[in-house]
């Protein structure tokens, strides 16, 4: 039973993981074109690679701590404008975005609703 547990949590962290690169990765690009930058204009100004800037917003890595502070001073932001995500509160963003995770994925497809059972039959 404990290595079916630790089976769904590592699951569970693996998504909330990607999910946080995502929105991580769309804040960043949000608040770049907002600013009017390029994806070079920035990685030229942290001093990386375009393909890392790239890489980062579309949420297949997170920036090291030491190029997150570079992004946040050359885009002028606090840290928590970086991580403010008020349109994700929207239910039917949500909505989808859980639809769309789950039609890639039948493992978290049936974990989901197995929560949701749980969650539904509580009193």
């Amino acid at each position: 039973m404990k290595f079916y547990i630790i089976t769904n949590l590592e699951i569970i962290v693996h998504y909330i993981s990607n999910m946080i690169k995502q929105l991580l990765g769309k804040r960043i690009k949000e608040i770049r074109r907002t600013k009017k930058l390029t994806q070079e204009q920035l990685a030229e100004f942290i001093g990386i690679e375009t393909s890392s800037i790239s890489n980062i917003e579309n949420g297949r890595y997170f920036p090291t701590a030491e190029n997150l502070d570079k992004i946040i001073q050359v885009l002028q932001i606090t840290p928590t404008e970086l991580f403010v995500v008020e349109h994700n509160n929207d239910n039917d963003y949500l909505i989808e975005e859980l639809i769309n995770a789950m039609k890639n994925d039948t493992k978290l497809t049936k974990l989901m609703y197995k929560y949701y059972l749980a969650v539904k039959y509580q009193d």
